[in-house]
């Protein structure tokens, strides 16, 4: 039998000092998720400023996801061990440093590594995030905050490349997006300073030895590389190798390696990486497999949306980045809503928010290819709308429910592996997406066909990839429907499982 984690020992916290622990959280939560959003629209003056190849720009976007999704489940698992507050201000001191290389660089190499690093950093920070919101509340109270999360997550992923674009003009085509690396600093020195003062003293007990699991952990980082890395270098170029999705053959290997030396390492009564008992908890399973299928989808919509404007139409990054302010301010609204009603609607409201997104993909490629170019900005604009009220619907109720029978001592653990599935998904499906788009332009440019038709061929092959996505997410979510009207509640995951 497995060593269960030991207790929490938090100071006691009023109601409103409950909240400001929260905001602080969130707020360090959205800045993380805005870096993967708000370079997006950088991407057309990063290739001109530094010379960027394809496979460059892809690496800027996805490394940042990869970093990210390999020290998550490591890191969640330190913080529901020792101080989740700790590792908090380390992960944003180490984005502040890694913001201001990024805003230096003198090359795609540079800009690149410095990427890499801030994913890193992202990685430390998030599963804290979701661990303490875990740890402060409870109950109705804690619906309410992750519907609040949800709500600034959205607004974070769909306001991004709109602030991107405000950024880019602000500071001009040739260093604007330096600016949106530069705003991180003073956002990020003022976090700290808050977090130092107003975060609780989650400190765990060390009285036993910090268990990292060596091995798992080395047999868990070669699977996720494996896994990724042939997607990451997925950019629709007809330079792109194909031996390296011989990769995903190591990540079978090394995932099945991984899954029967946790098993011996638990059975051995150490506490191993991630223990594999979470996923026999079916609300736990289900709610990160459709969360892992929904973010395959969502931020591929709005780069591809935001290249499409920008690239096929000409349109600035400012107006471009605009084109999402509607998805940002109605998700906002529905998750907030959302999470009020959770509790009675239950994952209905999920099923209902993924069809609203799913027909929603269908009419932003509608729009693409039927409606005139000097309109399609409006109608686009107003089609976000819906979809992020959508959206809104299906984040925070999902968030909700996938830890609603999970322990709060395994809250940060298991939001982290939550977390790293999403971070998957995101690489996955922006390398499958851009990888469309970029195909059928090198495709159709060796034919007759003019740039206008060449881009909205590219937007609708891209945006097919997405749908199919949120679909595969709503599938999942109508057979955990059905599952849950089938059964009744299971009640929490013991340490004994």
């Amino acid at each position: 039998m497995s060593t269960p984690p030991p207790p929490t020992r938090s100071i006691p916290l009023s109601e409103p000092q409950r909240w400001r622990a929260f905001w602080v959280c969130v707020a360090v939560a959205a800045l993380t998720i805005l870096d993967l959003s708000k370079v997006n629209v950088a991407l057309p003056s990063i290739e001109v400023a530094l010379g960027s190849t394809s496979t460059d720009l892809q690496l800027i976007v996805s490394g940042y996801v990869l970093t990210f999704g390999l020290v998550l489940v490591p890191m969640g698992r330190i913080g529901d061990q020792r101080s989740r507050r700790l590792l908090f201000l380390v992960g944003l001191a180490l984005f502040t440093a890694t913001s201001l290389m990024c805003a230096v660089a003198v090359s795609s190499e540079m800009l690149l590594v410095g990427r890499l690093l801030q994913g890193v950093a992202a990685g430390i920070q998030m599963p804290q995030v979701i661990g303490l919101i875990q740890e402060l509340f409870h109950g109705a109270a804690r619906g309410r905050a992750f519907g609040m999360f949800g709500a600034i997550i959205g607004i974070s992923t769909a306001f991004g490349p709109t602030l991107g674009g405000l950024l880019i003009e602000l500071g001009g085509a040739a260093d604007g997006w330096r600016w949106i690396f530069w705003m991180n600093i003073p956002l990020c020195l003022v976090a700290i300073a808050l977090a130092a003062f107003l975060l609780p003293a989650t400190r765990h007990p060390s009285t036993t030895r910090l268990e990292l699991d060596p091995v798992g952990v080395l047999l868990f980082g070669l699977a996720v590389v494996a896994l990724m890395w042939p997607f990451l270098f997925t950019t629709g170029s007809p330079d792109d190798d194909p031996r390296r999705w011989w990769l995903l053959v190591v990540f079978v290997v090394c995932a099945a390696a991984f899954i029967a030396w946790e098993r011996r390492y638990e059975s051995r009564g150490r506490a191993p990486l991630i223990p594999l008992r979470l996923f026999r908890v079916s609300s736990y399973r289900n709610g990160t497999l459709i969360m892992t299928a929904y973010l395959t989808a969502l931020p591929p919509v709005f780069l591809l949306t935001t290249l499409f404007l920008q690239i096929g139409l000409g349109m600035s990054a400012l107006y471009a980045g605009m084109v999402t302010i509607g998805f940002a301010l109605a998700s906002s609204v529905a998750s907030w809503i959302s999470g009020h009603l959770v509790a009675r609607y239950g994952r209905a409201l999920v099923v209902w928010g993924l069809v609203g997104v799913l027909v929603s993909i269908v009419a932003l490629t509608a729009a693409a290819l039927y409606v005139p170019a000097d309109g399609v900005g409006w109608v686009m604009a107003g089609i976000m709308a819906v979809a992020g009220f959508a959206g809104g619907v299906v984040i925070s109720p999902n968030q909700t429910l996938t830890l609603e029978e999970i322990p709060v001592r395994r809250g940060g653990l298991a939001g982290s592996v939550g977390q790293l599935g999403q971070r998957v998904g995101t690489s996955i499906g922006t390398a499958v997406a851009l990888s469309l788009f970029y195909a059928t332009i090198y495709r159709e440019e060796q034919g007759t066909a003019s740039a206008h038709v060449i881009y909205h061929d590219a937007y609708a092959y891209g945006m097919v990839a997405c749908a199919l996505f949120v679909a595969l997410a709503f599938l999942l979510g109508l057979l955990d429907l059905t599952a849950r009207r089938r059964r009744r509640p299971t009640g929490e995951v013991t340490d004994q499982g």
